[in-house]
């Protein structure tokens, strides 16, 4: 356990040479004060809160921003080892090869941590300090940051799967903008799709909610916006499958499956790799 943490604390001094953490920051921090001022504007009579509008703007950001920053981070974090040569330095010492990948991904987990807790935190403090100060929706806003940072650790994972797969790092790259154009766009745009071919309703709700289960970022968004009144409406497909067609365990479990299957195969992969 000692060598995964010493491990873990290595990406994080790396992700802080290298500003990872101040560039997360200020990127989502920036952006989530915009969005979070602009949903406390006065626009009428609002049943809702001006942090639940933020839950269901942020929602929207973070689905196409988190899981591009986490491939970023983690899409050469074994391929460029091997290229570098210092994953056979790393092999030299008394370390197991799970223990290598578990420590890159607690290490990357806490860069995703920090620069949401400062990024996402920090602009709903300020925005309540310049707006009405309103602390109606703080439970939705937390759920959201923590299902956020859920979102992140399956896209590291995936991006480990990415990086042990690819034999040249420039073929890592191009796999992981594939695997998030695959994910974040194209599955959806191929689900509103079907949505529109199948004028005869012969889609089923079990199997368009289990369409829904097998995409991380449909999760999320599944996730956020059925806890608030309305939310589902923002999100055709959210709306399609209705708020009570998931129930919280069968998207938890599914978070965890994204989460822990890829995560042995990553290891799977590395323990039959050469260097």
């Amino acid at each position: 356990m000692n060598a995964v943490l010493i491990l873990a604390a290595k990406e994080l001094k790396d992700g802080l040479r290298n500003r990872w953490i101040l560039s997360i920051f200020l990127l989502l921090g920036s952006l989530a004060l915009l969005l979070l001022t602009v949903s406390s504007a006065p626009g009428g009579t609002v049943k809702v809160s001006s942090l639940n509008i933020g839950v269901v703007n942020l929602t929207s950001l973070t689905v196409y921003l988190l899981p591009l920053i986490a491939l970023m981070l983690s899409f050469d974090a074994l391929i460029g080892e091997f290229e570098r040569g210092t994953m056979l330095l790393l092999l030299t010492y008394p370390l197991a090869r799970w223990q290598i990948v578990m420590g890159k991904f607690l290490g990357h987990l806490l860069i995703l941590m920090i620069a949401l807790l400062l990024g996402y935190g920090g602009a709903a403090l300020i925005s309540q300090l310049i707006t009405d100060g309103c602390t109606s929706g703080w439970e939705n806003y937390l759920m959201m940051m923590g299902s956020s940072l859920m979102l992140g650790a399956i896209f590291l994972v995936v991006g480990y799967l990415v990086s042990i797969l690819a034999r040249e790092r420039s073929a890592a790259i191009g796999l992981a903008i594939g695997v998030w154009l695959f994910f974040v766009v194209l599955y959806d745009l191929a689900l509103l799709g079907a949505l529109l071919v199948d004028k005869e309703q012969q889609m089923g709700q079990e199997l368009f909610s289990f369409l829904m289960l097998i995409n991380p970022t449909d999760l999320y968004r599944i996730f956020n916006l059925s806890t608030i009144s309305g939310g589902g409406e923002v999100s055709h497909l959210v709306g399609a499958v209705g708020a009570d067609s998931l129930s919280l365990t069968a998207i938890i479990g599914a978070y965890l499956g994204w989460l822990i299957i890829p995560f042995m195969v990553v290891i799977g992969l590395f323990q039959h790799r050469e260097v």
